[in-house]
């Protein structure tokens, strides 16, 4: 008989992209990405994962869960040291852009300071004068160029005239656009087509610099074994090119209002429930032309990630739907979603599903035969393990299968030192220390639990960086329901880098991951970029991009 392989267990750290260190305001796709990615590969790691990568904004509270694009990325995360080392900007106008380091992302400020960058870089590619009257200019017919706009023609097109349009309208919401571009009338749309040629071209300019800085990122991570893992939430924001351009894709009212938002029914934690208000989905409307937009969708992220977490999996069983009208989510209902139909369609697309499936919370038994028809990793959250159930929690080590991806805690979750010192009560901390068998305080807890996810049956393990960083409820990344302050949390330099602090940190996640059998035994030999194929790649970029006069 021929031998199977039984698949390998893995660990990885959650990091958003703009947690890292930065000298221009936010982490990046530059040379700090990749130094963690050497970080990584040093610590015995196999898997980097983040949050979504869309397009954020300061007025939808720079979320990464709320974006004006399913398929755009986040221009704010253009590395400015790739784009000099592209010749884009000179070591002066480098310099000019950078920001305070602090433990916070400024989003404004940021969001200010990468327009006006790559303003300055686009102007000069394409002066004024060359609009369409002129012919274009040397940008619009870079081959590079060309080929990025053909290659990503089904988003691409429809997303930059959508900035291009909020800018136009003073950033007004589609809906509160004029009826004939609203409705995406064909005279509107060429005519706002040809007046906004420029601003188009621009978005379409700016998503390129980030695709090209996001595969080099890709290569660079690939050679040192580390797989990206992406995020991909279920709903899209109302006010996005996605759901302007796919109208008939979603409940809406012939205004373009949302008839039904989405969110959860009341539980244990909210008498009320949640109300999302994202639009909900006509899976009717879907279905009949394949899913076509949900493959495209994320074929599109598998194209970016190894594997990608599918927020609310739930929600492709059944959703719970609220009318618009109402302020809360008591009176919803359960309306059915495509479930396993869904996922054979996009078997079938794509050949494989690399996806894990979020099914935190109350799930119901239909769920979880989705999940295992398609045999989908779901997700165990050491936090929620501990309480008066902990003998029956799926959360609890002793009841994780094999197939799952276990974590101490999420973007969701305070950190665990966080946790345990204003979260975990007395019953709970008697539990733990039961479990674990000796007396946990706010100095192990840390260390106790990252043992406990890297030494669970779980197939992978993730350890958010905060964790890593043995950090406190100051470094939480998000809090639900509150309306400020998420999201902006940023690493300190010296905990992820390979030197002080981050050497140490690397030694000791690696002996563990070691212990566990989630990494190989080291051969001593300590992981390197290849001087020579990055001067190459830096070679050949350079060749490719319009550079700066």
């Amino acid at each position: 008989m021929p031998e199977t392989t039984e698949p390998r267990r893995t660990s990885g750290v959650l990091l958003h992209l703009t947690s890292l260190p930065s000298a221009y305001g936010i982490g990046d796709l530059g040379p700090e990405a990749v130094r963690f990615g050497e970080f990584l590969a040093l610590s015995g790691q196999s898997r980097w994962q983040m949050l979504p990568i869309g397009p954020t904004a300061a007025s939808l509270g720079s979320s990464p869960y709320s974006s004006f694009s399913a398929f755009a990325g986040n221009t704010l995360c253009i590395s400015p040291e790739i784009l000099r080392e592209d010749g884009l900007l000179s070591g002066k106008e480098l310099a000019a852009y950078a920001m305070p380091v602090g433990p916070r992302v400024d989003f404004p400020a940021v969001e200010r300071a990468r327009a006006a960058l790559l303003r300055q870089i686009f102007d000069r590619l394409l002066p004024a004068a060359n609009g369409p009257e002129a012919g274009g200019g040397a940008l619009e017919n870079d081959p590079g160029f060309c080929a990025f706009r053909g290659d990503n023609a089904a988003w691409l097109p429809d997303f930059a005239l959508f900035m291009a349009l909020k800018e136009h309208f003073g950033g007004a919401a589609w809906t509160g656009w004029p009826t004939d571009i609203r409705d995406r009338r064909e005279t509107a749309l060429c005519r706002y087509g040809e007046t906004l040629h420029r601003e188009i071209t621009f978005h379409q300019f700016c998503q390129w610099l980030f695709f090209r800085q996001w595969g080099r990122l890709k290569w660079e991570l690939a050679k040192l074994d580390i797989e990206l893992v992406g995020d991909v939430p279920i709903y899209v924001t109302h006010d996005s090119a996605d759901v302007w351009a796919n109208r008939r894709l979603f409940k809406l009212d012939d205004a373009g209002q949302p008839l039904f938002v989405a969110g959860v029914p009341p539980d244990y934690f909210s008498k009320t429930g949640q109300r999302w208000g994202n639009p909900v989905f006509d899976w009717d409307a879907a279905q009949s032309d394949g899913f076509a937009w949900w493959i495209r969708r994320l074929r599109h992220n598998f194209g970016l990630f190894g594997t990608v977490r599918l927020d609310h999996f739930r929600g492709f069983c059944a959703y719970w739907e609220i009318d618009a009208a109402e302020k809360t989510a008591v009176h919803g209902r359960w309306e059915p979603s495509p479930g396993a139909a869904f996922f054979e369609a996009l078997l079938a697309a794509h050949g494989s599903l690399p996806l894990i499936a979020e099914d935190l919370g109350v799930i119901t038994p239909d769920v979880v035969a989705l999940k295992e028809r398609f045999g989908l990793p779901g997700m165990k959250v050491l936090q929620f393990a501990f309480g008066p159930h902990t003998a029956t929690s799926p959360d609890a080590p002793h009841n994780h299968e094999q197939n799952c991806v276990v974590y101490t805690g999420t973007h969701d979750n305070n950190t665990t030192i966080g946790w345990f010192e204003a979260e975990a009560d007395a019953a709970k901390r008697r539990v733990l220390n039961r479990y674990l068998g000796r007396a946990i305080t706010a100095q192990n807890v840390n260390s106790e639990l990252l043992r406990v996810a890297l030494s669970s049956p779980a197939r992978h393990a993730v350890i958010p960086a905060q964790d890593l960083l043995e950090l406190g409820a100051e470094a939480r990344m998000n809090t639900p329901g509150k309306a400020v302050g998420n999201w902006s949390w940023r690493a300190a330099e010296q905990g992820l880098r390979l030197q002080g602090l981050g050497r140490a940190l690397a030694e000791k996640l690696r002996a563990a991951c070691e212990l566990y059998g989630r990494c190989e035994p080291a051969t001593g030999a300590e992981p390197a970029m290849d001087a020579t194929a990055r001067a190459a790649r830096d070679a050949a970029a350079r060749a490719d991009a319009p550079t700066a006069q």
